[in-house]
């Protein structure tokens, strides 16, 4: 499998591959290149409908030029449990990541989120997190702020005192129901705006249709999440961990 940076041709290709609807590990097969790198530079330049490989050749290109000379660092693949293979564990981690991104979450914080949700403990320190992401503590700072204003981390203090990041069964239920209350909020102001611009006026008939459409959306999400809340919980106690390690028979 070729290593280095992409070719422009190469870059060419994903354009090619992105317009006919190809799958990133459709487009990654058929360069010899890990699905990742294909997901990182979509994502990184456009996302798939804006991705233009001149363009993205280019910035590639500016982003090399602004970085000082360096012995080039590698994000580390951590050793891993359960005889899992580490270097795809890393390679899933930042497809994930991607993924998150191309959601809506904010790059660095989907990292985050995600170097949480893999690892088999939930839970890490911002000394940690920083060391696995290569990343400042600043940034990583920023991003636990994010997902904690979207429900999505929790903070607890360990026995030294640290503070450490939890994701656990219910993050993206609680995720879900902060979108639900915003969008409830959204409703209502919404609703201000009939009023202000006249009932039966066409802008208040669209704020009207607005307004019901994202209200039904939200109490749908709400049952929905309701209903499935017992999905996330995987589990109903501490498990032997000899239950979890893969069946050698």
């Amino acid at each position: 499998m070729p290593g280095g940076r992409l070719t422009q041709q190469e870059r060419q290709q994903i354009a090619l591959g992105l317009a006919d609807g190809l799958a990133y590990a459709e487009i990654a097969r058929r360069l010899d290149r890990p699905t990742s790198t294909i997901t990182r530079e979509v994502m990184r330049n456009g996302g798939p409908t804006g991705y233009r490989a001149d363009l993205a050749h280019r910035a590639t290109e500016r982003r090399a030029h602004r970085r000082k000379p360096s012995a080039p660092r590698e994000q580390q693949a951590w050793a891993q449990p359960y005889g899992r293979d580490a270097e795809a564990v890393r390679e899933f981690e930042e497809v994930y990541a991607v993924a998150m991104m191309a959601s809506g979450m904010p790059l660095m914080m989907g990292r985050v989120l995600a170097c949480l949700t893999i690892a088999d403990s939930g839970s890490l320190t911002a000394q940690e997190l920083a060391q696995r992401l290569q990343v400042s503590p600043a940034s990583i700072s920023k991003a636990i702020a994010f997902l904690d204003s979207q429900g999505m981390v929790r903070r607890e203090r360990d026995e030294r005192r640290r503070e450490r990041y939890i994701v656990d069964d219910e993050i993206w239920y609680q995720a879900m129901m902060v979108s639900v209350r915003s969008t409830a909020q959204l409703v209502e102001t919404t609703r201000q705006g009939v009023d202000v611009l006249g009932a039966g006026t066409p802008a208040a008939a669209r704020l009207e249709g607005v307004a019901r459409f994202l209200d039904f959306v939200s109490e749908g999400m709400a049952r929905a999440a309701e209903q499935a809340r017992d999905v996330l919980r995987t589990s109903s106690g501490p498990q032997d961990a000899a239950d979890l390690k893969p069946d050698r028979g």
